[in-house]
This record gives structure tokens, sequence and C-alpha cells, in this order.
């Protein structure tokens, strides 16, 4: 594709601290330092979490969240009047449902289709017009974009789609770090948003148990979510006020992952798993659960990440304590995963995505 053609990256909003919304910004700035135009228009809300490039226009249909029931018509109108005023060649929806609003607004403009999925195939995340969604982007997508080959196979198995469906994992989103965490204190690091798919009343569950057994040890669990109030609960309900923080929404994750001897991941599901990828980069030993689809491909139990099952509180806290107890063995399984991280650098993956562009 030529540079001189404008990518649009659609996506509901980029103020949120979110592992989508985060890379939407850090590929269309890698897109946009390469030479290509590129916009993001979002559903709602102008301003963003995530700094631009400045060459990267970002605009927004609506200034608070409305109820799409009510404004479908005007979203579409809204979607079809920016890529038709600002001329878009290539539209990226960053979700999947995206393309109920994406397909009926482009009608008879030209517009290339780009479907970029952030939940695996087998997740609806309780919409089941997600499902009708991705049989419409298979269908009139160029291209569907997702983070994993297992992912691939479940959408070609699946819906046989006309689309082109080609595996571009998420990139390191800062770059690789000179040297790996020092992992000289005593503190469990997990971080992502505090909703009941990342697990962490599970994680604070098995925290009552490594607590009790490794009590010089403390759980920091970064984030914020609809969960924050039932998590504290739970924190004051098993007595680990004095070993388990929440310390909100973390605006510095190198100097989080810097100072963390380990790393948790306890979700009961993940798209991907950037969090991993960024512990890996630090040397941080993990103790992940064997969702699907992320931790599936990117962890090998025993070589860079203990893994174990997800839901399951007494697993975890055996992973957990298993690595505080063995030193060695978290050293060698950190310096593995930061060994696997380095094959996930922005200007590698950057250029996967320039080259799907070079196929329109």
């Amino acid at each position: 594709m030529s540079k001189g053609r404008h990518v649009c990256f659609l996506t509901g909003t980029l103020n949120a601290m979110a592992g989508a919304e985060r890379m939407t910004a850090v590929i269309a700035n890698a897109l946009a330092e390469s030479g290509h135009t590129v916009s993001i228009l979002s559903l709602w809300d102008k301003d963003s979490c995530f700094p631009l490039h400045p060459a990267v226009q970002h605009e927004a249909l609506f200034a608070e969240r409305p109820s799409f029931k009510k404004a479908y018509l005007a979203t579409v109108a809204g979607i079809r009047r920016y890529c038709r005023d600002r001329k878009v060649d290539v539209l990226v929806q960053v979700d999947t449902m995206l393309m109920l609003f994406a397909l009926p607004a482009t009608v008879g403009l030209g517009v290339e289709h780009i479907a970029w999925e952030h939940c695996h195939f087998d997740e609806d995340l309780g919409r089941r017009a997600r499902r009708f969604a991705r049989r419409l982007a298979g269908r009139y997508c160029k291209h569907v974009v997702v983070l994993t080959e297992r992912d691939r196979r479940r959408w070609e198995e699946a819906l046989r789609p006309r689309s082109h469906v080609v595996v571009i994992p998420n990139p390191l989103p800062f770059p690789f770090p000179e040297e790996p965490a020092p992992r000289t204190g005593k503190t469990v690091l997990a971080m992502g948003r505090l909703v009941h798919a990342k697990g962490f009343d599970v994680l604070i569950r098995a925290w009552k148990r490594v607590a009790a057994e490794a009590p010089d040890w403390k759980l920091v669990i970064h984030g914020e979510g609809e969960d924050r109030r039932a998590l504290t609960a739970l924190v004051d309900q098993l007595t680990l006020r004095e070993t388990v923080i929440l310390p909100g929404v973390c605006r510095d994750a190198a100097r989080a992952y810097e100072q963390a001897s380990m790393f948790c991941l306890s979700s009961r599901y993940e798209g991907f798993g950037l969090v991993l990828l960024e512990a890996m980069a630090f040397g941080l030993p993990i103790v992940s659960t064997d969702c699907e689809t992320g931790p599936k491909e990117l962890l090998e139990d025993g070589k860079n990440a203990l893994l174990v099952s997800a839901g399951n509180a007494e697993s975890l806290a055996e992973g957990l304590l298993r690595l505080i107890r063995k030193p060695a063995e978290a050293a060698r399984i950190g310096a593995t995963g930061r060994e696997k991280a380095g094959a996930f650098a922005l200007q590698d993956i950057a250029a996967k995505w320039g080259k799907l562009m070079g196929r329109l």
C-alpha cells in the first residue's frame, strides 16, 4: 500500500487504560513514524491516555459514551462523514464489534477493511452480537488480524472466512530494557483492569496461603475497574491488608516491573496478555494461569513460566510458593522469558503491519 494512502484506526475510546487502546496508539504511532498517513477516530471522548505521534490526527464522534442503541444511526452517519471527508482508504477496526457500524457506514466509498481482534475467538465478552460481527469481518474484511496462531486456527476452522486471517502479535510497547530487574525485593506484581476476567479474586485467595508461609513477601496489584470495592472487601475479609496493595492505575509500568521480583497473571481468559511480555522483558519469573489464548502461546511450563489451571487458588499459591522457595529456578525462568521477549520488539511488529498494508 502506498504510504500516501490514509489509514484510520476506528476504536471505542483512547481514554481508557487498557490493552487494546494502548496498542492502538502504539501501532498508529509506529506507522506514522514510518511515513504512513494515519488517523484515529474514537466513537467517544477526544482525550487519550496514551501519547500520540504529532502526525496522528485523533478525533471523536461524541464527547461522552452514548447509548449506541439510540445513537446507532448517528454513529454510522458520523463514521461515513469522517471517512468521506478525510478520504480514508483503509479502516482498521480495533474491535470486531465495530463492523456493525463500519460496514454500513462505508458502503460505496471504496474503503478497505481490516478487523483487529483483541479477544480470543471463543470468548464473546457476554455479547452474542460479537459472533455475528465476526462473521461479517470474516466475509467483508480484506484482512482479520489476530494475536496468536491458536486464534488464527479457530477463525479458520469455525468460519472458513473469505478474509485473510493473519497473526500479528502485540509488540513490547517500550524499548527493550537494557538490564533485567534486579529482583532484590520480595514483591509479586500483578497488573490489569480490576474486572472478573483478570481473576484477581482468585489471586487474593491464593495469597492467603502465601502470606501465611512467606509473610515477608507482598502482593501489588496495579489497575482500576469495577471490581475494586469487592476486591478491597476480600482483602479485608482475609485480613491481608498488610501484605496486599491495590495502588490503582500504574502510570510508570517500567518502574513497577523494575521494583518487582516476580509476576503473576491470574486471568480466567486473555486475548494475548501484554503484561506477560512486559514482565518477561524485565526478566521476571512468571506464574500464570494456563488460560486461552495468549498464555498458552507465549509461555512454556517449566521453561519461561510456571503454568497453573485457571480459577484455582490452591494451584496459584503452590506456583508462587515454589518460586519463592527456589530462587535458582526463579532466576532461570526469568532469564529464559527475557530471551523470548526480545522477539517482540516494536520495530519488528510494526514492520509486519507495514507489510500488511502493502498487500492492500
